[in-house]
């Protein structure tokens, strides 16, 4: 018999609707099992085992049962991990075949976001559909939103729109819940990657001189060059200014260090009277307990894991890890313990199930319960 038509007999055994054919054939495969296991049990529990099975499941031929048991190496309240574990054998008062309840899978995130209007209206962009015009910006419709065939947010300038006499900058926001990712190409042509619980501001088109956009959370820009207007990435007291290249910078509220990387081209990172230019390679990290700006070569595949769909831990510390896991999965952790020593190095992909990414961490030695849609970590 396979596991499926075991667990069907098992399931029946459990309801009180096992025939007499079926009782035998579960007999056969108990008696087949407890002779290939390598426990063993005393002549007592032996003896025991088989009168609470006998009681509990009718067993036929008992002196042939009788005479198989010195030699089997377990009896009724051995346990039977099938493929899952679901069912096992043991010796309760009245429940001999309990089912062990397997925590829930709690999914990965994906392509979620918010869009806000400069009229405040806000549209979920899971709802709208490919090829779709999202909305019209502008007093006379300058500028088209549109969503293109892979889920992207565009911007579209109308040529033939007459250009505003006052070139007034009117602004969008998009938005990422927990579990959430989105990418936008704005009005120039720039490319950005928002990860989770992120936010950025930006206006529908970029009058003046300058293209500033405001940043929460984490993104990766590909910034079209345009050596006439520097465009500038606002994120608390750090400020970066780029003519076009590709950077991540790293901003979120619950993380003490905001973290600008480089791969290409160059930035200038300001934070409060400080600057610092950054080669390909080389991170930034400012934080307001910092006396000047930090620079270090850093592994840039790490910092932009997120955006190719990947976890990647560079002698990460374990807050850190798990800070990662409660926005991409939108759980709570708790730790049991000083996890401060803890790190990895290493990782998997981020459209695994939870449970899958934490058998990845637990060949660091660190244990993990899941309770609900909290993990509770154990060093």
């Amino acid at each position: 018999m396979n596991e499926t038509e075991i667990l069907a007999l098992l399931q029946k055994y459990q309801e009180g609707t096992l025939s007499d054919v079926d009782k035998d054939k579960l007999e056969a495969w108990y008696l087949h099992k407890a002779s290939n296991s390598n426990l063993q049990l005393s002549e007592l529990e032996l003896e025991k085992s088989y009168e609470y099975l006998k009681s509990k499941l009718p067993l036929h031929q008992e002196a042939k049962v009788i005479r198989i048991w010195p030699r089997v190496a377990v009896a009724a309240s051995m346990a039977l991990l099938l493929g899952t574990g679901l069912f096992y054998f043991t010796k309760p008062k009245e429940q001999p075949i309990q089912l062990a309840e397997k925590p829930l899978e709690i999914a990965p995130g994906g392509n979620r976001g918010i869009l806000t209007l400069s009229n405040g209206k806000q549209i979920v962009l899971a709802d709208i559909s490919a090829k779709d015009t999202i909305a019209k910006e502008g007093k006379q419709a300058e500028v088209t939103i549109k969503m293109s065939a892979n889920g992207v947010i565009t911007y579209v300038i109308n040529p033939n729109a007459e250009a505003p006499k006052v070139a007034a900058n009117s602004f969008n926001t998009l938005s990422t819940p927990t579990g959430g990712q989105y990418n936008i190409v704005l009005a120039d042509g720039t490319k950005v990657f928002l990860n989770a619980v992120s936010s950025i501001k930006y206006p529908t088109q970029f009058n003046g001189n300058q293209r500033v956009v405001e940043l929460e959370g984490e993104a990766y820009f590909e910034v079209a060059k345009d050596r006439t207007k520097p465009f500038i990435v606002k994120s608390g007291n750090q400020a970066i200014e780029v003519l076009g290249t590709h950077f991540n910078v790293h901003a979120y509220d619950n993380e003490a260090v905001v973290k600008t990387t480089l791969l290409e081209g160059s930035v200038a990172v300001t934070h409060k009277n400080q600057k610092a230019i950054l080669k390909p390679g080389q991170q930034s990290n400012v934080s307001d307990n910092f006396n000047k700006i930090a620079i270090r070569e850093v592994d840039t595949e790490a910092a932009i894991a997120w955006k190719n769909g990947r976890f990647k831990f560079d002698n990460a510390d374990l807050k850190t890890v798990m800070r990662q896991l409660e926005r991409w999965y939108g759980i709570k952790v708790e730790y049991r313990g000083d996890v401060s020593e803890v790190t990895f190095n290493g990782g998997t992909f981020r459209n695994k199930n939870l449970s899958e990414v934490l058998k990845v961490l637990e060949l660091s030695n660190i244990k993990f319960k899941v309770e609900g849609k909290t993990i509770i970590v154990d060093p």
